[in-house]
């Protein structure tokens, strides 16, 4: 990763009302891929979405339109979960899943609400626990999509979903259960595309492909400690003490009775000595 790339990653995602998620998660990729052609790849998309636009009737409905970009994107472009390896990052890197046809759901979810676009239907993601989710609002009411296969989720099917969640966490009684499938914005999906990467990299101990998380982590949340915390553990275990000790430090000054709070003091003397031995 490059000083550049994440200029042009900044650039994309400044103001939340225009943030074009496509272009922006397609950039994640150049993480794994630093040369790649982000303008090739997305000409490559545009040329899938043409040859689907030129089938739809001009008075289609919004149904029709569904139906026909669901026919397309998973019978015979060939996109599907990856259930053979699931937590390859490579299922989060949007050039390999339009090459192997293979992702996750959020992967898989950004190329389909890519192609709606295009075809005038908005599709939203939908932060669903434990499974990106897709919805589409029609006449009737509505649709909500598993991005995995196409399938359209009965109510009972997404109650049943969410109920392992529910029962970990204490909510109020006034709860509601469609508040589980409001539209995801654009940052809220780059960033829970990012924390997936993340979480494969911290336990692969893939420190210098976590720091590249982490950068992009902050830049979407600029405010949020926690991540500029978790930046400076990666710099850690990549023997970056300085850089370290700054994230460190502006964490334990802002949380000083954080959980965690004892045991990251303990790691600032070895950190500072390791400063003074590289001065």
């Amino acid at each position: 990763m490059t000083i550049k790339t994440l200029e042009y990653f900044s650039t994309l995602v400044q103001q939340d009302d225009s943030i074009p998620l496509f272009e922006a998660a397609l950039a994640i990729a150049q993480d794994a891929e630093p040369g790649l052609d982000l303008a090739a790849l997305e000409e490559e998309v545009d040329t899938l979405a043409a040859k689907l636009k030129q089938r739809l009737p001009d008075d289609a409905s919004h149904l029709q339109k569904l139906r026909m970009l669901n026919h397309y994107f998973y019978n015979e472009l060939g996109f599907s979960g990856n259930v053979n390896d699931y937590y390859n990052p490579d299922n989060s890197y949007l050039h390999r899943v339009l090459s192997t046809r293979r992702g996750i759901p959020i992967s898989l979810a950004i190329l389909y609400m890519e192609l709606a676009q295009q075809i005038d239907l908005e599709v939203q993601g939908v932060s669903f626990p434990g499974h990106f989710l897709m919805k589409l609002s029609v006449q009737s009411g509505q649709v909500v999509l598993d991005p995995f296969n196409g399938s359209s989720l009965s109510r009972e099917e997404l109650e049943e979903r969410v109920e392992p969640y529910i029962l970990e966490q204490d909510f109020p009684d006034d709860f509601q259960f469609n508040a589980y499938l409001d539209a995801a914005s654009p940052r809220d999906i780059l960033v829970r595309m990012l924390r997936n990467l993340k979480l494969l990299f911290m336990q692969q101990e893939h420190w210098q492909r976590l720091l590249e998380v982490q950068e992009r982590l902050l830049i979407l949340l600029p405010r949020d400690i926690t991540e500029r915390r978790d930046r400076g553990l990666a710099y850690a275990n990549l023997e970056c003490p300085q850089a370290a000790l700054q994230d460190i430090e502006a964490y334990l000054e802002q949380r000083p009775y954080a959980m965690d709070a004892a045991e990251l003091r303990a790691r600032l003397p070895d950190l500072k000595d390791a400063i003074g031995r590289l001065n």
